[in-house]
């Protein structure tokens, strides 16, 4: 059964950083596409930033140049590191996993809370 418990998210004021973990449990996350997504209220979920399992990466164009995706296969962890924060930037956020070829996982996370006050 897989399991993804993330964490790491809290209040932060503009221009601030966090660094978002999510820990993953039941597979080999090494050979899985990585993701974090966000849903702002009133909004879709979207796919804020992607890893795949070579570690190429690939980022929304409102948050590149400020997030960073990374992972690291012997903790089974995926993380964001999220710096220069915009309150635009606040949303629970979530992580998922996918193998080659395959859609996201249909069933998320509890999510983290991001909240960037202005």
């Amino acid at each position: 059964q897989v399991q993804l418990v993330e964490s790491g998210g809290g209040l932060v004021q503009a221009g601030g950083s966090l660094r978002l973990s999510c820990a993953v449990s039941g597979i080999d996350v090494s050979t899985y596409h990585l993701a974090w997504f966000r849903q702002a209220p009133g909004k879709l979920r979207e796919s804020v930033a992607t890893i795949t399992p070579g570690g190429s990466t690939n980022y929304i164009y409102s948050v590149k140049g400020r997030f960073t995706i990374s992972r690291d296969n012997a903790k089974n962890t995926v993380y964001l590191q999220m710096n220069s924060l915009k309150p635009e930037d606040t949303a629970p956020y979530y992580c998922n996993v996918r193998l080659d070829a395959s859609p996201w996982r249909p069933d998320w996370g509890q999510g983290t809370q991001v909240t960037v006050s202005s």
